[in-house]
C-alpha cells in the first residue's frame, strides 16, 4: 500500500471512529441500498463500522457477498440478500439449486448475521424476457421451499423487487393498475405473497417522471416541498408527494387482483445528485432535498393518505457513489457518501431544500469531516433515520 492509499485509509478509520450520532429513537424504518459496482469503496469491515456508528440496522445488498455478512456478523445489522436474474431459471428448474444456493450463501451466517430476506430477481418485468418472467415464481418457490427445509422459513422472507413501470395506470391513485400483459404473472405472485406474508417490493424514482416532463411535473411535489398537491377525484385523498400516490397506486392496483394482504415496500429509492447535460433535476441541491425530506416524513411514522396508519418502510438508494456502474452520467451519482468517507452534499432532516457540497443544515446533519477530520452527523431529539444506500 502506497502512501497516499495508507493516508486515505487512515481518514476513512478516523472518520468511522470519531461518529457522533444523537438519536433518541423508536423503531427504525430507514434502510439503505449498499451496491458494490466501483473500484473504489472501502473494505465492508470499515463500512460496518460507518453505519453502526450511524445507528443504521437495514442493508440491502444487490448479491450475497460473503465478505460483507462476514463483516456485518454479531452487529445486529438486518439484511436484505438477492438472487440474482441470471440463477432463475435454473432455480426454477432445478429446485435443488435453490436449496444449494440458500445452503451456500444464507445458512452458513445465520444467526450471527441477521439475513430476513431474500430478493430473488430484480425489476424482472421490465427485461421483455419471457423466459425470465415465467421463471421468477417457481424461483421464489424454491427458495420459500429451501428455507423451510433447512429450518430457516420462520427465520427468512422471499420477496422480488419490481420497477414501479409494472404499472400500466398510476394517475390518478385509486386507479392503479398493473400492464395487462403482466397479469399472468402477477396474480399468481400476489397469490404466494399474501401466503406467505412476505411483502412486495418496489422501485420507486419521482425523479425519472420529473426528468422525462419538467415542463409538466411539479418540482415541490416530487421533492417533498410545500405545494398545494393533487386531489385524487375517486377517494378525495390529497396527496402531496409522488412517492406515497406510487405507493397507493400498487395497493389499488392489487386491490383489483383480490388482494388487501400483501404490504408494500420501497426497496430502491433516490435522487442523484449528478447527471448529463438532459438529464434535468439531477442536482446536489436537489438530491439533499429529496433525501432529506423523505428522512423527515420516515421519522414521523407517517403512512400514505390510503393508509395512514401503515408507517412508510424505505430504503434509499445508495449509501456510495459507484464509479464503474454503466448508463448515464447520473447512474454513478445516487450515493450519500463518496467511497473515501466524505458526504456528497448536506442533508436536511427538517424543512426543505438543499445544499451544495459547501453548505450546512446544522444542527441536522454537520459536515462529514471537519478540519479535523472528524465525522459527526447529528439529528434533533426523536427523529429515526435508516438509510437504505447509506442510512435504512
Amino acid at each position: 500500500m502506497g502512501h497516499r492509499a495508507r493516508v486515505s485509509s487512515l481518514l476513512l478509520c478516523l472518520a468511522l471512529a470519531l461518529v457522533s450520532v444523537d438519536v433518541v429513537s423508536a423503531q427504525q424504518k430507514f434502510g439503505i441500498n449498499y451496491g458494490q459496482i466501483a473500484n473504489n469503496l472501502p473494505d465492508p469491515t470499515q463500512v460496518a463500522g460507518l453505519l453502526q456508528s450511524l445507528n443504521v440496522n437495514k442493508v440491502k445488498l444487490y448479491d450475497a457477498d460473503p465478505k460483507v455478512l462476514t463483516s456485518f456478523a454479531n452487529t445486529g445489522v438486518e439484511f436484505i440478500i438477492s438472487v440474482g436474474n441470471e440463477n432463475l431459471q435454473t432455480m426454477a428448474n432445478n429446485p435443488g439449486a435453490a436449496r444449494q444456493w440458500v445452503t451456500q450463501h444464507v445458512q452458513p451466517f445465520i444467526p450471527a448475521t441477521r439475513i430476513t430476506c431474500i430478493i430473488v430477481g430484480n425489476e424482472v418485468f421490465s427485461s421483455n424476457d419471457i423466459g425470465m418472467m415465467a421463471s421468477l415464481l417457481p424461483a421464489m418457490q424454491a427458495v420459500h421451499g429451501a428455507l423451510g427445509d433447512l429450518g430457516l422459513g420462520n427465520l427468512v422472507t422471499v420477496s422480488s423487487a419490481h420497477s414501479v413501470n409494472f404499472l400500466a395506470t398510476s394517475y390518478p391513485p385509486s386507479s392503479g393498475a398493473f400492464q395487462e400483459d403482466l397479469a399472468e404473472y402477477i396474480q399468481p405472485l400476489l397469490d404466494f405473497h399474501g401466503q406467505t406474508g412476505s411483502p412486495l417490493l418496489i422501485n420507486a424514482y419521482p425523479f425519472f417522471a420529473y426528468e422525462a416532463s419538467p415542463g409538466s411535473v411539479s418540482l415541490p411535489y416530487v421533492l417533498f416541498e410545500p405545494n398545494p398537491g393533487v386531489r385524487d377525484p375517486n377517494t378525495n385523498l390529497t396527496y402531496d408527494n409522488m412517492l406515497y400516490a406510487q405507493i397507493d397506486a400498487v395497493y389499488a392496483a392489487m386491490k383489483a387482483m383480490g388482494h388487501t394482504d400483501v404490504g408494500v415496500r420501497i426497496s430502491e429509492t433516490g435522487w442523484p445528485s449528478k447527471g448529463d447535460e438532459d438529464e434535468t433535476g439531477a442536482t446536489v441541491q436537489n438530491a439533499a432535498a429529496y433525501n432529506g425530506n423523505l428522512m423527515q416524513r420516515i421519522a414521523m411514522n407517517q403512512g400514505t393518505p390510503l393508509k395512514p396508519e401503515v408507517p412508510i418502510d424505505v430504503y434509499v438508494f445508495a449509501l456510495f457513489n459507484e464509479d464503474m456502474k454503466p448508463g448515464p452520467t447520473s447512474e454513478r451519482n445516487y450515493g450519500l457518501f463518496y467511497p473515501n468517507g466524505s458526504r456528497v452534499y448536506a442533508l436536511n432532516a427538517g424543512s426543505g431544500g438543499g445544499s451544495g457540497p459547501g453548505g450546512s443544515f446544522n444542527p441536522y446533519y454537520s459536515s462529514m469531516f471537519s478540519s479535523s477530520s472528524q465525522l459527526a452527523i447529528t439529528f434533533p431529539t426523536g427523529v429515526v433515520v435508516l438509510f437504505a444506500a447509506l442510512f435504512l
